[in-house]
């Protein structure tokens, strides 16, 4: 696995949750969501993968005015601040068989790889199942459902 700092984290977010966090809308449930979202991306225990930095990259671009200046410093904010790991050939053959065995949707059984692979205790998500356990390591976390 590649990374760019060494000393693993702990959670994983997966790009809605980042999304959230950046864009701003004047819906009063993505007020709320948004709030939680930016409490959620501030913990410093937080591995991030080039899939989700790409996921966020293609998107605001889509749905905000920033430049490509922006979306440079946001991209290089992301190597600085967090773990970043690549995708490698044992992500991909154990998202194949997290596919099979949970049945994820192609790019969240990466997402849930690479989270596995970079030992993660946490994958924060919207899209997935809340609560899930995967291969009694990794727990799926809603941060938008109350506990």
């Amino acid at each position: 696995m590649s990374v760019t700092k060494k000393n693993p984290a702990t959670c994983f977010i997966d790009s809605n949750i980042w999304l959230y966090a950046f864009i701003e809308t004047p819906d009063k449930e993505n007020k709320r969501k948004r709030r939680i979202a930016s409490k959620t991306i501030q913990q410093n225990d937080l591995i991030v993968s080039v899939q989700v930095i790409n996921e966020i990259c293609v998107n605001l671009l889509k749905k905000t005015d920033l430049s490509e200046e922006e979306i440079r410093a946001l991209i290089l904010s992301f190597y600085s601040k967090y773990y970043v790991t690549e995708i490698e050939k044992s992500i991909l053959i154990q998202a194949s068989q997290l596919r099979r065995k949970y049945r994820f949707a192609f790019w969240d059984s990466i997402i849930v790889s690479t989270a596995l692979i970079s030992n993660c205790e946490i994958l924060y998500s919207e899209d997935m199942q809340d609560g899930l356990e995967v291969e009694g390591k990794l727990r799926i976390v809603n941060p938008f459902k109350a506990r």
